[in-house]
């Protein structure tokens, strides 16, 4: 039997939305959800210190450019400047305040703290209320920067006065390098290396041994601003900024952007917050799309799992196309296949499977051996080895990609097609060498079956889109017979007939999520014995507490499930007819999110909290496809 709860037991019924659609719901799915949320101190975790504050605690604001994550307490903790994948000058995440963060809260360390953000937009509010009064917390970087981006922080007196507190320490070199710091009437400036920051502020404020603080007094009625500001230090000193002129911009910004989408879903406060986290994801110059404005958020707790994730996966290109046309966003789609065209062009040999937000291609992977890690999970690794691995299924995703682009309307254009030619020479050459796979493994090379299949899907979608393009009639048989011959071979060794599912590699009898995506991507049809037995056997031993983990358990539980997976198999149930199996997990995996609704890679059963990078454009794509795909007629990776 599917492993569908822990011992708290299942609830009785699910409500009809999602959680963050209706935060006054009381039903026994949600009752779950509390128990399932809060945590058992008596289960064994893997979480060995608790210096480090909850993934869940944190917020996500951003402009575009690069993003920072506030905490429940007020305290920003991580920001790369002056673009996602640029050196991190706040990196308390992984370590602790002297490794750079930026706190404005209340003295009284006991506040009663409630956040959210201001409708659909990346404005985050946080109320603190103490004994003597209340304020509120505005935090967001403006939209659509002049002259570098921007930080901006208003403190509002909402009730009574309140003792406030600042303490700001930049730490450049992801937390190694404190700046050179000159104290100005109105705040500070900061100089180090090609660097430059300016805070300005008319709180009080002293800055001495690398750290500027302040403490003050805000009434009601008062609002007192702060501004940080980046620019090369070679460049002029950028200026003030008019922060309620910069707070309506961003303001109109988001939820100008957020209103065109008009696709009728039952969750549409979750599938918006998802579709906000994917824009701030997105480099608005480059159209690139960052896995996540994160690293070293380990996978599994106190381990070294520990990934750099600042950067663009080819892989999810497919995904990430399928999210913003089902959405209604086609200009983002557009944007992200030119990115993607402009990234892998050269030959295919020397393509890489991720790159930086501009594309180019050097992440060379080492360690800062000063940071402690999130949780003491190290080490910390800045840069990411896999991006030079072979992994045949990114293929199948590129040319996936073009081919759902050209049924949504998307002209391709001669570049592009010239690139699908070259892609589809050298997977004749080269599909039958084993690879990476999709979790990017660093042992032996192996078949992975997902990534043979993913060989079909690139032979599959080129004769899709290139049939009609004067291409020879010899290389049609030919790619024909090799789209045949890849079929068979995947069908006769990828599947198990005594374990009755596919397997994860050749030779193996273990399961892996990844094989959901074979009915998903239209290899075989959802009602073939062999796709039914494969999906009954993921339910049976990868579903746990309600969520899947990509493939079985090697370490005792401690790896985290992994999120996206679990809507891969709401999408299968639904393929399946099993509407309302498929609602139900769709459901658990909305009330993973935290109260901003957002969700990282995983979730770690054992403690009951997210691990893994932070927020997850995986899971956030993966949430909208699936929102929107049980609601009504979508664009499908299945799709003729």
């Amino acid at each position: 039997m599917p492993r569908e709860f822990p011992h708290d037991g299942p609830p009785d019924a699910c409500p009809g939305a999602g959680h963050h659609d209706d935060p006054g719901h009381s039903s026994p799915f949600r009752a779950w959800h509390k128990t399932y949320r809060s945590g058992n101190p008596g289960r064994r975790s893997g979480f060995q210190r608790r210096m480090s504050k909850p993934i869940e605690d944190y917020a996500l604001i951003g402009d575009g450019e690069t993003a920072a994550l506030v905490a429940k307490d007020g305290s920003i903790d991580w920001l790369c400047w002056p673009r996602f994948d640029d050196d991190a000058c706040f990196a308390a995440l992984l370590g602790d305040p002297e490794h750079g963060r930026w706190r404005l809260a209340p003295a009284d360390v006991a506040a009663r703290t409630t956040r959210r953000y201001h409708g659909d937009t990346l404005v985050l509010e946080t109320e603190f209320e103490t004994e003597a009064g209340a304020v509120r917390l505005t935090d967001f970087m403006p939209a659509e920067p002049e002259g570098g981006t921007a930080l901006v922080r208003l403190l509002t007196g909402l009730r009574g006065e309140v003792e406030m507190e600042c303490d700001l320490r930049l730490r450049f070199d992801y937390g190694s390098v404190p700046c050179w710091l000159t104290p100005r009437a109105d705040g500070m400036h900061a100089v180090v290396g090609p660097d430059q920051v300016t805070l300005r502020s008319p709180a009080p404020l002293e800055t001495a041994d690398g750290t500027t603080r302040g403490r003050f007094t805000l009434a009601a009625g008062e609002t007192i601003p702060f501004v940080l500001r980046y620019a090369r230090s070679y460049d002029p000193e950028p200026g003030p900024i008019d922060t309620e002129a910069a707070l309506a911009r961003t303001l109109a910004y988001w939820e100008g952007w957020i209103g065109q989408f008009r696709k009728p879903t039952e969750w549409p406060d979750a599938v918006r917050r998802s579709l906000l986290t994917l824009k701030a994801l997105s480099h608005p110059r480059t159209g690139g799309l960052i896995a996540a404005p994160t690293l070293g958020l380990p996978e599994k707790p106190g381990g070294g799992m520990n990934w750099d994730y600042r950067y663009c996966w080819v892989r999810d290109s497919t995904f990430t196309c399928c999210a913003l046309l089902n959405a209604g966003f086609r200009e983002e789609a557009r944007d992200w296949l030119q990115w993607l065209l402009r990234a892998i062009g050269g030959t295919p040999e020397k393509m890489r499977i991720m790159y930086r937000v501009d594309g180019s291609r050097r992440l060379e992977e080492w360690q800062a051996p000063w940071l402690p890690g999130y949780e003491g999970s190290g080490p910390v690794r800045i840069g990411n080895a896999a991006a030079s691995q072979v992994q045949l299924d990114v293929f199948g995703e590129i040319l996936d990609t073009v081919h759902l682009a050209r049924r949504s309307g998307i002209d391709g254009s001669e570049h592009g097609r010239r690139i699908g030619r070259t892609l589809i020479e050298f997977v004749e050459r080269s599909w039958r060498q084993p690879d990476q796979g999709l979790w990017e493994s660093r042992g032996t090379p192996q078949h992975h079956v997902y990534s043979k299949a993913m060989c079909w899907v690139a032979v599959d979608r080129f004769l899709k889109v290139h049939a009609d393009d004067g291409l020879e009639p010899e290389a049609l048989t030919r790619l024909a017979a090799l789209r045949d011959e890849i079929h068979a071979e995947v069908c006769h060794r990828g599947y198990d007939p005594k374990l009755g599912h596919f397997v994860q590699h050749y030779g193996s009898q273990a399961l892996d999520a990844s094989l959901l995506m074979l009915p998903l991507m239209g290899f075989l049809p959802v009602e073939d014995p062999r796709i039914a037995g494969t999906i009954a056997a993921i339910e049976r031993d990868l579903l746990d507490g309600g969520i899947v983990h990509r493939y079985a358990d090697r370490d005792g539980g401690q790896e985290g499930a992994f999120i996206a997976c679990s809507c891969w198999l709401a999408d299968c149930m639904a393929m399946q007819g099993r509407h309302e199996e498929a609602r139900t997990l769709f459901l658990r995996v909305l009330a993973l999110s935290n109260d901003v609704g957002l969700l990282a890679e995983e979730y770690h059963l054992p403690s009951r909290r997210m691990i893994g990078n932070f927020p997850q454009a995986l899971s956030h794509i993966a949430l909208v496809n699936t929102g929107l795909g049980l609601c009504g007629p979508v664009v499908h990776r299945a799709g003729g």
